[in-house]
């Protein structure tokens, strides 16, 4: 017969209650105690019950991420990296991963949230792709539901997250673009309710303001942050009259389609138009030419945002709540002349 939790009581000569609370991790177990019990345990062969510690803890060990997204993005270079370092650091912390996706801002979105949340399907959800009058935020927070995430927003009230300086990155680029010679810098914009957007596209306005250069809306293209919007926007600037001479993507994927325009349009990218990017992905290793990029440590900052997570569900103080990141800026031959 399989060894139960009433057999390592009696062979510690501990009450039932005792070593349940101490394989469980209570506090008000002595680590001495705790110890011999999971020795005890682990030598008699003993498994607790997953899903009856789960019950009396009113507890999941799940944490949840919701994509924010209309189509399948596992694709996503971004994407595919957040959800890599949530997943390895879930499985360190000894928890579960729950993945969804939604479209954002639409009443799907808010049915997934409001399920997981009254259902308390997980312990804990991560947000990311932040917008800067968010609802999720607000949501969660009058829910009292615990929540970290990857990017800030205009909320009135704290909440624990990991932001990148895009401001600061884009104006280090912008004067690496001067450097090289170029007076007309254009930007490949993201959607405008997106934090990134609004930060980044600030840094693009100082930059250039920094640099003496007069901004000029011709300049400016909206994107939806995938390659084929970059190529679109792209074209659109190639096209013009005068077009400028560098060109930056609000992310990766953006300048990846960027390339593309160009090399249809017969410029050559270096010589003639400089082409620069916003995440770090690994691929901008790989474009001819490789890419000038911003990175942001996407794996890490995911991997941290779920030890914050993990220590908020437990009611523990998270040491560091509000971090504040600057991006690497890379450069190479897609900037260089």
């Amino acid at each position: 017969m399989p060894t139960t939790i009433r057999d390592v009581a009696k062979q510690l000569n501990l009450s039932i209650t005792t070593v349940s609370r101490a394989l469980d991790g209570y506090s008000d177990v002595a680590e001495e105690t705790r110890q011999r019990v999971i020795q005890a345990a682990e030598e008699m062969g003993y498994a607790p019950s997953r899903s009856a510690r789960q019950l009396r803890r009113q507890r999941t060990d799940t944490i949840g991420y919701i994509m924010p997204t209309s189509q399948p993005r596992f694709a996503d270079p971004f994407f595919s990296e957040f959800i890599a370092g949530l997943g390895d650091e879930a499985s360190a912390q000894n928890l579960d991963l729950l993945i969804t996706r939604a479209p954002p801002d639409q009443e799907a979105e808010r049915v997934v949230y409001q399920r997981w949340v009254q259902g308390r399907r997980v312990d804990g959800v991560v947000l990311s792709r932040m917008r800067q009058d968010d609802w999720r935020v607000r949501y969660l927070h009058e829910s009292s539901f615990p929540f970290v995430a990857f990017g800030r927003t205009n909320a009135s009230f704290e909440f624990t997250h990991i932001g990148v300086d895009g401001a600061s990155g884009i104006r280090r680029l912008i004067a690496h673009l001067v450097e090289q010679g170029h007076q007309h810098i254009a930007f490949v914009s993201a959607a405008s309710d997106l934090s990134l957007q609004i930060d980044r596209f600030k840094g693009y306005q100082e930059g250039l303001a920094e640099a003496g250069l007069i901004f000029e809306e011709r300049f400016v293209a909206e994107s939806n942050l995938t390659r084929d919007g970059g190529y679109l926007a792209g074209k659109k600037l190639l096209a013009l009259q005068s077009p400028p001479t560098a060109i930056i993507g609000a992310n990766d994927l953006t300048a990846i389609g960027i390339l593309r325009a160009a090399r249809e349009s017969g410029i050559s990218v270096g010589s003639d138009l400089a082409v620069a990017g916003f995440d770090g992905i690994d691929d901008t290793e790989h474009t001819a030419p490789p890419l000038t990029t911003l990175k942001q440590p996407v794996y890490d900052c995911a991997r941290r945002l779920v030890r914050m997570l993990t220590a908020l569900t437990n009611n523990e103080a998270v040491e560091e709540p509000h971090v504040l990141l600057i991006p690497e800026l890379i450069i190479r031959d897609s900037t260089l002349r």
